[in-house]
């Protein structure tokens, strides 16, 4: 009978550590694109440093990236509102995913671990989510 809250506990702890870590790494990214604004490397293949001059172009799109990381980075990081922050995050995992499968595989280790991070978080979630999952009917 003890070992269920040990587990909970634990379980509770990794959840918490992984959150941090997703926050944390969010909360980076987004301070860097701002404080430091990042050139692409030249060693880029034509496709990816089209799409990245194509987003830098377009006026808006970095800041909009930029701000979306450090939105979702200090949810996740004050615990709040996490489950917002998990699914405002994950269209751009997606791109960046993709973005990596057919642009610049270089960086897909590193986008898949997050995409794959924010998949586990969302699962911790998913109660939180029951009502958006689950068909209305109207009676």
């Amino acid at each position: 009978m003890s070992s269920q809250p040990a587990k909970r506990s634990v379980s509770k702890i990794v959840n918490t550590g992984l959150r941090i870590v997703f926050g944390l790494a969010f909360l980076a990214f987004g301070l860097m694109g701002f404080l430091n604004p990042m050139t692409p490397p030249p060693e880029l293949g034509a496709g990816a440093k089209a799409f990245n001059e194509a987003l830098a172009a377009s006026g808006y799109m970095m800041t909009l990236i930029f701000v979306t990381q450090l939105f979702t980075g200090v949810l996740c990081l004050a615990n709040r509102f996490v489950p917002l922050a998990l699914v405002v995050i994950f269209p751009f995992l997606v791109n960046s995913i993709l973005f990596h499968i057919y642009l610049e595989p270089t960086g897909l280790p590193f986008a898949g671990v997050f995409g794959a991070l924010n998949l586990y978080l969302a699962w911790t979630y998913r109660k939180a989510y029951a009502s958006l999952l689950s068909a209305m009917y109207a009676g």
